[in-house]
């Protein structure tokens, strides 16, 4: 096992600072408390969707309802949290509890995960377009102050990804249970063999993401002040690629909580970048791809030759 095998931190931490380099050469004056905020003002929402993408992930599967089912929590949050509190709240319970709900079913059927969350993604839509047919609502006020607040060293967004991956990774890499989360996905046999439920280590794999699912929800609207129906449908490509570019693997329970939330501050910095190199917007998903594409196969070079070694 070569050296970013065992530290598959590594090429995420420099794609993010190449990419910061490259921004503050193109527009110096980003290099402030201002300029960061600016640049990663969207940053939270998209890496708590990277950690609930991740959870499914580590167990091997893969969830393409995410962007939905963001955008169904962002009309909730816009609507029944801001105008009927509890309700809200109720509501948001009961969709994280859906979400374990759809792993356990998932695993006790042995259905194809990528089948059934593409199913779910129009049970969400119909559900958020149900809620608020048109772009409106409002962010409760507690909400908007949480997200705008200034700390007074770092903008809000860059002291909530460390708090993320922080608490991510006490949560998935430190803890028991989360080591037996990830050997579902590495070898589920073993984990039955030795006596864990797994349809309940699914069901809370799938819960977590649910949860974080949520907090990407209400962060987004803590934002943007409104909803739409439509509005994180991106979600659901972006935290595939937040997961893979911070160092996870689609099979083997192999997934870095810190490096997920370092793929997407880079992902959401790539949007900021070509925006001040004047891409067309048309244009600026596949740059965003190609360098996705660029970082995998750079990984994929060293992989190969420390395997070679």
């Amino acid at each position: 096992m070569n050296f970013l095998s065992r530290h598959r931190i590594i090429l995420p931490v420099v794609s993010l600072a190449v990419l910061l380099v490259a921004t503050f050469y193109m527009q110096p004056r980003a290099m402030s408390y201002f300029g960061l905020n600016l640049l990663f003002n969207l940053a939270v929402p998209i890496a708590l969707a990277t950690i609930a993408q991740m959870m499914i992930i580590m167990v091997n599967d893969i969830d393409l309802s995410l962007g939905a089912f963001v955008s169904l929590v962002a009309c909730v949050t816009a609507t029944f949290l801001n105008d009927t509190p509890m309700l809200g709240l109720l509501i948001l319970l009961a969709l994280i509890l859906s979400y374990a709900l759809m792993g356990a079913v998932i695993h006790a059927l042995d259905l194809p995960a990528i089948v059934v969350t593409l199913g779910m993604s129009f049970v969400w839509g119909g559900l958020a377009l149900f809620i608020l047919p048109s772009p409106g609502g409002e962010s409760p006020g507690w909400l908007r102050t949480l997200m705008t607040v200034k700390p007074p060293f770092a903008p809000m967004a860059v002291v909530a990804a460390i708090i993320i991956a922080g608490v991510t990774h006490l949560l998935i890499i430190r803890s028991g249970i989360g080591t037996v989360l990830r050997g579902v996905g590495g070898n589920a046999r073993s984990i039955a063999r030795a006596g864990w439920p797994v349809i309940r280590l699914k069901a809370l794999a799938y819960g977590l993401a649910g949860l974080f699912g949520v907090l990407a929800g209400m962060a987004l609207v803590g934002l943007t002040t409104s909803a739409d129906a439509n509005i994180a449908l991106r979600y659901t490509l972006l935290s595939i690629a937040g997961v893979i570019l911070g160092g996870g693997e689609f099979i083997g329970g192999k997934v870095s909580p810190t490096g997920a939330v370092i793929g997407a501050l880079t992902l959401t910095l790539a949007a900021s970048f070509l925006s001040f190199m004047r891409l067309s917007p048309d244009w600026q998903i596949g740059a965003q791809g190609a360098i996705l594409i660029l970082v995998l196969t750079a990984r994929l070079i060293f992989s190969r030759k420390g395997a070679e070694a």
